[in-house]
């Protein structure tokens, strides 16, 4: 038994209800399933290790155990490429970025990238980072409830804006931000009429929201880009058209380089904004917990530089670990087989295959963690990782396509956390159970609320 479990009884989360049974095809296609991925999994889901299922004449693999996920993502990964159907409901949002682009045109933009995103480069925007934090506190009330997923998107909106692209304020709106999330949450309507086969179909109100979103963000982030002009500027972004442009006919590069644009500020601040939401709500319920994460984060704080402060903040990292697990910020990940294959537990895997992996049900498989659904930030202790397979914790991804901003993201949060524990007690409002809902990204849906008082 683990330190914590002896101190006190563990907290287990909201989570959606689990059927003993897999429910059949019409309730995945057109049941809670198909507008929150996350629900109507059976308990068996958790258990087994390998299923699959036949889907409109597709085949789909639904691999659990590390050592698949393994060969799919790092053993074999130029055979599982994205699936077209996936590139198609992306498209119109986020076209040919580094996110859905295949082959070459990924390996490209990849190494245009990652230079961004190296530890120096992460380090040297935690200034921007404990700045936004400050600054979205200073409207709290002393005492009293916040919906903390709101304000968090908000903070995390701002710092893309400012490390990303010098802090245009077009991008920081109430507008904008409604309009992200319609774009989000319109996607499963759209998978679905994909899966028909009819990838630009829209129904109901919630697809045509998102068609808007999708129009108000490339038009703005268009507007921007153009502005600037194939030099670019000295941010990120500026960087990024540049060396678009000295690769890429200008017309491509400029489309390639909104598409990027419109990949960094939507998947750059909605990831750490939900690990932030998801982290504060546990750290609520948890008082015993988060009084020991407070006392490091303040010690932290005070400890020296900003741009060293998350070396100083161990237990932090475990609690946003164990949040990352509990609610991973990109639930699924999808491949499309180009070639036949062969898992090394001897699945048969054929050319056009999908291949759905799934944080949410790796992350709670029983065969993997002890008391799955519990918060218990000790399963991240320093000495652990040696009795984890590497990949049966994927909340980034994993392999060559691991998300590029990863260290980004797990900086932000730690930094936010901090400047925001050390300030205020944090306590659950009575009655409020949150709502994990899963389409894109895995969000509270309606909110998260918590109550905050002075530390």
């Amino acid at each position: 038994m683990n330190r914590v479990a002896e101190l006190f009884v563990p907290y287990y989360p909201p989570r959606p209800p689990r059927p003993p049974r897999y429910g059949g095809f019409l309730r995945t296609v057109f049941g809670k399933h198909a507008r929150n991925g996350v629900s109507g999994w059976s308990q068996l889901a958790f258990e087994e290790w390998y299923v699959k299922r036949s889907l409109l004449g597709r085949t789909i693999h639904f691999p659990r155990h590390p050592d698949a996920i393994e060969h799919v993502l790092l053993g074999n990964a130029a055979n599982y490429i994205r699936p077209d159907m996936i590139r198609r409901i992306f498209a119109p949002f986020i076209g040919e970025s580094l996110f859905s682009a295949n082959g070459e045109l990924w390996r490209t933009q990849r190494k245009l990238v990652a230079a961004s995103f190296s530890p120096t480069a992460v380090l040297r925007m935690t200034a921007l980072m404990g700045s936004a934090a400050r600054r979205h506190m200073a409207d709290w009330p002393e005492q009293g409830s916040i919906d903390i997923a709101r304000i968090a998107t908000e903070t995390t909106m701002q710092v893309i804006a400012d490390a990303l692209f010098s802090g245009d304020p077009r991008l920081v709106t109430p507008e904008a931000m409604r309009h992200i999330e319609n774009g989000l949450v319109a996607v499963g309507t759209i998978r679905l009429t994909a899966l028909l086969g009819f990838p630009e179909l829209r129904l109901g109100p919630r697809a045509w929201r998102g068609v808007r979103g999708r129009k108000f963000l490339r038009g703005k982030l268009e507007a921007l880009l153009r502005e600037r002009g194939p030099e670019g500027g000295d941010d990120f972004i500026g960087g990024l058209i540049r060396s678009l442009h000295g690769i890429f006919p200008p017309e491509q590069a400029e489309k390639l380089a909104i598409d990027n644009a419109a990949t960094f500020y939507v998947a750059g601040h909605e990831t750490t904004a939900n690990a932030l939401s998801w982290s504060i709500y546990l750290l609520a319920n948890t008082p015993e917990i988060q009084e020991r994460a407070r006392e490091e984060a303040k010690a932290g704080l005070a400890g020296g530089e900003l741009a060293t402060l998350p070396d100083r903040l161990p237990y932090l990292r475990q609690i946003v670990d164990e949040a990352l697990r509990l609610y991973p910020p990109a639930p699924r990940l999808e491949r499309e087989a180009a070639e036949d294959d062969i898992w090394p537990d001897g699945t048969r895997v054929g050319k056009g295959d999908s291949v759905s992996l799934w944080p949410w049900l790796v992350h709670r498989h029983t065969k993997l963690w002890d008391n799955p659904d519990a918060f218990d930030p000790d399963r991240f202790a320093p000495g652990t990782e040696a009795t984890r397979h590497r990949f049966q914790y994927i909340p980034f991804g994993g392999g060559p396509r691991v998300c590029v901003g990863a260290r980004f993201a797990t900086v932000e949060a730690l930094v936010i956390l901090a400047h925001w524990l050390a300030a205020r007690r944090l306590a659950p409002v009575r009655g409020f159970v949150p709502n994990p809902v899963a389409t894109v990204t895995l969000r509270p849906q309606g909110g998260l609320w918590v109550r905050v008082s002075p530390a």
